[in-house]
């Protein structure tokens, strides 16, 4: 299965007449894209997104678009790859402010990861989907970053995900 060419419009609602099964058109075509991001080689993803982008559902299309942000991001998290991976996919999405958002964080969660620096403002200023992330994901290891959730986190949640991440393992009796 090949990825449409970048100069493609995406399918338009009209192409998609109703199924008997009546499920919409843009539900079609939101499978169809996962299916397409799915394969696409990682040299056309950047295409294969800003076809996706020009779909006229945006929420549709914005939200495949934000499962391959999320799988691509997670598995480029500590490569040395993510930051020209981040810079195109930034060209790509533009201004629209959720994806945005989400990269920009992935990219503050790899700053953590690294060790690379990032500052309080821009920890506790993010979204709680980014403060669950780093008080989830293992390969957060920052001390000074989960004090910081621990005291500052916007949710109770968070915070006492931090304080647990910040005691020691306890030893196994036996």
């Amino acid at each position: 299965m090949t990825a449409p060419e970048t100069d493609e419009e995406p399918p338009d609602a009209a192409d998609n007449p109703p199924e008997t099964d009546e499920e919409p058109a843009e539900h079609r075509r939101y499978a169809r894209y996962l299916e397409l991001l799915e394969n696409v080689p990682e040299a056309e993803e950047a295409g294969l997104l800003a076809v996706i982008l020009r779909d006229d559902c945006a929420p549709m299309a914005e939200a495949a678009v934000n499962r391959q942000l999320e799988c691509r991001a997670a598995e480029l998290l500590t490569d040395a790859g993510f930051p020209d991976w981040a810079r195109t996919t930034a060209g790509v999405i533009g201004d629209r402010p959720f994806l945005s958002r989400r990269l920009r964080e992935w990219t503050l969660l790899r700053a953590l990861a690294l060790d690379e620096p990032w500052t309080a403002e821009e920890v506790t200023g993010a979204s709680d989907w980014f403060q669950r992330t780093v008080v989830e994901v293992q390969t957060i290891t920052s001390p000074e970053a989960l004090t910081l959730l621990a005291e500052r986190g916007r949710t109770r949640r968070v915070r006492n995900a931090a304080s647990r991440r910040l005691r020691p393992p306890r030893p196994r009796s036996g």
